[in-house]
């Protein structure tokens, strides 16, 4: 086991405010824990643990970004009674390797029975929608099939 790198550097001015970051460090055999710019970490692994997996991580990405979103616009209005998302997807292996398809957040948001509540509820559905058409960097980025760039001790893979 190595020791954990310094927690991530807040933005350089390189990258603006824009930029984001985590640290990955391996704590033993398929299990690696995450660190954030703000010192958080987050343990995950292989599935044989209780540790979240990484296609779990995702999942829980896209759920808790649009979640965000959602709460930010109808909490405005009210708190509400009820605010759960499940996220779901079928991970597939084929000709393209492996994937999720299906993906699914389910909103399963509730208000009280107040004019506050209906004022949040009355928004409920748009705010789901603009979170996935524009504001969910997350589902955005996914949507848009956003290319990663494997590097090798910062540098390009070999050809």
């Amino acid at each position: 086991m190595t020791a954990a790198p310094p927690p991530a550097k807040p933005s350089s001015p390189a990258h603006g405010d824009a930029h984001r970051r985590v640290d990955l460090t391996r704590t033993g055999p398929l299990r690696l824990r995450a660190t954030n710019s703000r010192g958080t970490t987050l343990d995950l692994g292989s599935g044989d643990t209780a540790d979240f997996t990484p296609v779990e991580l995702l999942l829980v990405a896209l759920a808790g970004c649009s979640a965000v979103d959602v709460d930010a616009i109808t909490g405005k209005r009210s708190e509400p009674a009820e605010f759960d998302v499940v996220a779901e997807a079928d991970k597939v292996r084929d000709g393209d390797g492996n994937h999720l398809s299906g993906i699914t957040l389910d909103f399963r948001v509730t208000f009280p029975d107040t004019a506050e509540g209906r004022a949040a509820e009355s928004v409920l559905s748009r705010s789901v929608a603009m979170s996935h058409d524009r504001l969910c960097t997350v589902t955005r980025t996914v949507e848009l099939g956003t290319p990663v760039r494997p590097l090798l001790r910062g540098e390009e893979l070999p050809p």
